[in-house]
């Protein structure tokens, strides 16, 4: 029996051996094996990169021919050092430190060893490229901006790094991809795919032609072109405006969710980032921690809303029938409680119904309308989880679900918010700050424009985004799907009206801009740091929201700069402006034009708030709020 098992075991295992040789010989994939090949060398071919155009059909961004020198370093054979560093126009300890690189890397495969030559360093290496055994010249292409403008929009390409290798086995090292905007978001859109060329090799390591007369060759297959919703127009006027200021604004389309201009000042020239001169380039705007021009305000920046958030509380007020239109509610110049005091500029005892309050941005009526919101359930600490999700319906508090690159969740705090302040509950007074936009409630400026775009709509909005047509495919159906919000529609015309009355009596009645009917808030954000362990004012944010026109809008915006002081002196002049920029086309407002754009704030943080002395560190100048560690950047 032992003598048959053992005679099995034996022919099953011959049998084995066989199909599996069998398989490896007649059925296996030669293009499988042609990639582990030694005596074969792969030549990858580059597509164009698909091109990016406004939503005018302008052209944005475009392709030039780039060229890489690539090595494998097992079949380098001895060279003229001197010779080839020259042509090449790097030293003789580059040329070491890169082979070594490239080594270390694989001596058997391709490794940039010089990227992006310029057309005529190329014309004069490519003559004398054979005599340098185991280089050669890949050709690609770089980007090409056809503007200056939009660089926190457009973003930049740059070379893979391990974490890319990691997460997509389509890029190889010394690829290129989107690092930041819509070069990224929209990668695998605009990059197409590589085609790959087999080149045979003889005994003595030359290229003899392609393998099997090109049979297994794939050609490259180009990126689509994109349409993007940015207005090219609008972006370039509003970065003019903010030349010397420290900010973002988001401008979007309230009947669609496009988003017409995202700026965020400081900024940088994208041409910077292109070529050879991207490194250096880099590092020098990576270091500049003043401007931090990478940072992108408009959908990094978190700030404290102000008093555009109360237009927020008014709605929430209304919808929860704890305010009338018509009740008045008096001011005494602002608003006392538990021992302290929030001041506001109405004259004491002036009589505030709803849509003067608004006008006025009377702090008195909204601390009593807060208050009568978190009162109305048994506790504040539920009335709080009310007023958090009427909040949260309008996309606050959380990421937008957009196709931006970046972005912060803001915060909008609920009971779980105060738990560890208050584990039991709390009354309304200790989270009052919350009734004018201070406090915990914490907002990025793409944020607050989408809040504004749901109130010019009356109830809803589209996701903000940034995409307009992709060449050959529909627009994702996040992007056309209205989302209410949970204020009846009924409630947002009063609140209109007071916006409106703030540009016709209220804190914008200068900014007026003849035959547009616009619909704002202003809003002046307190200002502090910690200067020598010291709890220190510094110069007020200014903020500004509006939309126009009031009937069938077709821009709402948000507009914050950093110690720009009270919000109808910078940002509340730079949103009128931009208005009349993209309904009229032309500018009426010169005299607020010339304004800012004779005005700096470059130094202007460095100045006392109301007269109180205080030197300040010029790096503690980005006053965004901290979030916990589960709300950081995306």
């Amino acid at each position: 029996m032992r003598k048959i098992l053992l005679f099995l075991s034996v022919i099953i295992v011959g049998l084995i051996f066989s199909a599996r040789l069998f398989y490896l010989q007649i059925y296996a994939s030669d293009t499988y094996s042609l990639y582990h090949d030694n005596a074969i060398r792969k030549v990858y071919d580059y597509p164009k990169r698909g091109f990016v155009y406004d939503r005018n059909g302008k052209l944005l961004v475009a392709n030039q021919p780039s060229y890489d020198v690539m090595v494998i370093p097992r079949e380098v054979e001895p060279l003229d050092t001197l010779e080839f560093c020259s042509l090449l126009k790097i030293d003789k300890e580059q040329f070491i430190a890169k082979y070594n690189k490239a080594k270390r890397y694989s001596p058997r495969l391709p490794y940039v060893f010089v990227s992006h030559l310029s057309k005529e360093d190329y014309a004069v290496l490519q003559e004398k490229m054979r005599k340098y055994d185991g280089f050669y010249i890949q050709k690609r292409s770089l980007r090409q901006y056809e503007t200056t403008i939009g660089a926190n929009v457009l973003g930049d390409i740059g070379e893979v790094n391990n974490a890319d290798l990691e997460k997509d086995s389509y890029y190889q090292i010394g690829d290129l991809t989107g690092k930041q905007g819509v070069e990224a978001s929209y990668e695998k859109t605009l990059r197409g795919r590589k085609g790959i060329k087999f080149i045979q090799k003889n005994r003595f390591n030359r290229d003899i032609g392609p393998y099997k007369g090109g049979t297994y060759d794939t050609l490259p297959e180009p990126g689509k072109d994109i349409k993007i919703t940015i207005d090219a127009e609008l972006q370039a006027y509003g970065e003019k405006l903010m030349q010397n200021k420290r900010g973002g604004i988001i401008a979007i389309d309230p009947s669609s969710g496009e988003i017409l201009t995202m700026i965020s000042a400081p900024t940088y020239d994208p041409n910077d980032l292109v070529g050879r001169k991207r490194s250096k380039n880099f590092t020098r705007l990576f270091k500049d921690s003043i401007a931090n021009p990478f940072f992108n305000r408009s959908l990094q920046g978190v700030y404290e809303p102000g008093s555009p958030f109360k237009l927020m509380n008014a709605l929430i007020a209304l919808q929860e029938e704890v305010i009338t239109i018509d009740e008045k509610i008096t001011c005494y110049r602002g608003y006392k409680y538990a021992g302290e005091f929030m001041g506001c500029h109405c004259p004491s005892g002036t009589r505030n119904d709803l849509i003067r309050g608004i006008q006025e941005s009377c702090n008195a009526y909204f601390a009593t309308t807060y208050r009568r919101i978190l009162d109305k359930p048994k506790n504040a600490s539920e009335g709080i989880d009310v007023w958090s999700e009427h909040a949260k319906s309008f996309g606050l508090g959380d990421f937008l679900d957009n196709d931006l690159f970046v972005g912060q969740k803001g915060r909008i705090p609920n009971r779980a918010y105060y738990k560890s302040a208050y584990p039991n509950s709390f009354y309304s007074t200790y989270t009052i700050s919350n009734a004018i936009g201070q406090g915990e409630v914490a907002t990025t400026p793409i944020q607050l424009a989408n809040m504004i775009a749901a109130i010019a709509n009356r109830g809803y909005y589209y996701t903000p985004h940034i995409i307009k047509s992709i060449e050959g495919e529909t627009l994702p159906e996040q992007f056309t799907t209205k989302k209410q919000t949970s204020i009846d529609k009924k409630h947002f015309e009063p609140v209109i009206e007071g916006m409106l009355q703030v540009y016709k009596k209220g804190t914008a009645k200068y900014l007026q801009v003849d035959g547009i009917d616009i619909c704002g808030k202003t809003g002046t954000v307190e200002n502090f740091a910690i200067i020598d362990s010291v709890k220190t004012q510094l110069t007020d944010h200014s903020i500004f929201v509006a939309f126009a026109p009031k009937d069938n809008p077709k821009i709402a915006l948000a507009v914050f700069v950093e110690n720009g002081y009270y919000g109808n002196r910078f940002a509340g002049k730079i949103a009128s402006l931009l208005i009349e920029k993209y309904i009229k086309g032309d500018i009426t407002r010169t005299d607020m034009e010339n304004w800012l754009l004779t005005h700096s704030l470059e130094n202007e943080y460095a100045k006392p708030h109301s007269g109180l002395p205080f030197k300040i560190n010029r790096e503690t100048q980005l006053q965004v709020i901290p979030l916990p560690k589960d709300e950081t950047n995306r």
